[in-house]
């Protein structure tokens, strides 16, 4: 971690680094010192070393992320909402005029699912999260959330980077570059996206963009025999040994040191060189971190991943939905216990039809119904296990989507996107369990109180304070701009930390 010194303010990625404190400092003689630097392995430390100084103490040091794509709809999962049950079928009838994006303004349409209470906080959850139910009180909900966007790739990219547009880095990204890595040998921040593909906008939510390189998300599919691509040689690399890939490594070490050491300003190829030792790294530590059939037959159990593996039916399917996202729930616990920071685990492709997304314009109950219960089985044992391994503690576990669903019906089954208001819960690392923070409207179409609302800004505001990060101090200069996740906004959730 750097230290405070007259050059350094004891904040953040501003940090000025060794080499310029080399430069800087000791003119030739720290230009001697500095090539002395590049030759050795202290490079690596550069690399990893943590950018900020932690404001408050810690309440987390590591983050889970569970993203549904599509939108997932709050009024059928968390946000129960008994006006569209007495007036379902009603013409609806928003008070104002409203802009959908599928002009789905049709009928009121009650909860697919009816909704039960849980916990001693007696939180009342649909049928289809009903898992969930055993954790009622240790999550904390938030049902005024609110996007800038209803159109899937602007609002995607806002509640990853905080920005509408490309070119920003994802919070995972700045949670890495803020904090540094545990566990050299692996990454820092792991996505596992969506079995069949990438949501919206692909790799975009998760690039450094202007961070340096190796603090983007890394992708990792645990459901094929090839987990990380290009970690291992190709059937056709069989002439590939132990040997000639070491000579390999320091071959590539030595060249790209020479080549550096002509080009310090440009971090380009520090983010390459930390690349390939992260990748020689990860051949050794990785195999091992992502064997999640070597856990004992009770994990196995809890996860539903004691059964041999589902086919994938041209139908949406209850059993392959809790099955992968389970396996993607027990790597995440397997890589956060080895030292990775932040992994986000993906539901939700963007592949079109059949529709194997969040994004259930048609019906309801036909394409919520496999992925929530696919995601509450696995999400609930997901806190089962971090808790009896006490883990859950020090682990920020963030559910969240781009944006919510219309209290009314589209085509009669199905529901509109919903920027308007949305639903979030956080549990773990710091946060008080079995409050809600933030109501809608009786409806579910705004929040209830409007001049108070929740944003991603928010959001990430508090996930940053959790981990001991003031939000406003995590910036970095970039387009003549001190950039940050936040942007210009967030306020920490006061009422929902554990004092």
């Amino acid at each position: 971690m750097h230290q405070p010194s007259p050059f350094h303010s004891g904040v953040s990625v501003s940090a000025m680094s060794r080499r310029d404190l080399l430069f800087r400092s000791g003119g030739g003689l720290g230009g001697i010192a500095l090539a002395a630097m590049l030759s050795n392995d202290s490079l690596r430390a550069e690399s990893s070393a943590a950018h900020v100084v932690l404001k408050q103490p810690a309440k987390a040091k590591r983050v889970i992320q569970l993203f549904m794509a599509g939108g997932a709809s709050h009024l059928d999962l968390y946000d129960f909402k008994p006006d569209l049950i007495k007036y379902h079928g009603k013409p609806s009838d928003f008070g104002e005029p409203v802009e959908a994006f599928q002009d789905g303004l049709g009928p009121w349409l009650k909860p697919a699912w009816d909704f039960k209470p849980y916990g001693q906080c007696g939180k009342m959850l649909s049928d289809i999260v009903a898992p969930l139910g055993a954790h009622a009180d240790d999550l904390a909900f938030i049902h005024n959330m609110v996007s800038k966007s209803g159109i899937h790739s602007q609002a995607t990219l806002l509640q990853n980077t905080g920005f509408l547009l490309p070119g920003f880095p994802g919070a995972g990204c700045w949670v890495s570059y803020a904090l540094g890595s545990i566990n050299e040998n692996l990454p820092s921040y792991v996505v596992l996206a969506d079995h069949r593909g990438f949501a919206s906008n692909g790799v975009k939510n998760w690039d450094a963009a202007f961070l340096p390189s190796q603090y983007s998300g890394s992708v990792i599919n645990p459901s094929i025999d090839n987990p990380i691509a290009d970690l291992r040689p190709e059937g056709h690399g069989a002439f590939i040994n132990a040997e000639s890939e070491a000579a390999t490594h320091r071959l590539l070490a030595s060249l790209n040191r020479d080549h550096q050491a002509d080009r310090i300003e440009d971090p380009r190829l520090e983010g390459r060189i930390r690349s390939y030792e992260l990748a020689a790294g990860m051949q050794l530590a990785a195999p091992e971190a992502l064997d999640w059939r070597s856990e004992e037959a009770h994990v196995l159990k809890l996860y539903g991943l004691d059964q041999a593996p589902p086919v994938w039916p041209a139908e949406i399917n209850a059993a392959e939905e809790s099955y992968f996202f389970s396996q993607k729930c027990l790597t995440a616990r397997r890589l956060l216990e080895r030292g990775v920071r932040f992994v986000q685990i993906w539901s939700g492709n963007d592949n079109g039809f059949p529709r194997r997304n969040w994004d259930s314009h048609e019906d309801i109950e036909r394409d919520h119904g496999p992925l929530a219960s696919g995601m509450a089985n696995g999400a609930a044992a997901l806190l089962t296990d971090l808790k009896q391994r006490g883990m859950l503690d020090d682990t920020l576990v963030l559910w969240t989507t781009e944006f919510g669903r219309m209290p009314s019906t589209q085509g009669g089954k199905g529901r509109d996107h919903n920027p308007y208001v949305f639903t979030n819960w956080l549990c773990g690392g710091g946060v008080r369990g079995g409050v809600t923070a933030g109501e809608s409207d009786s409806w579910g179409y705004k929040p209830l109180d409007r001049s108070q609302q929740t944003t991603v800004y928010d959001i990430h505001a508090t996930m940053l304070h959790l981990l001991g990060i003031d939000h406003t101090q995590l910036t970095v200069k970039q387009g003549g701009a001190n950039r940050r996740l936040t942007d210009v906004h967030g306020h920490v959730l006061t009422d929902i930390l554990r004092s």
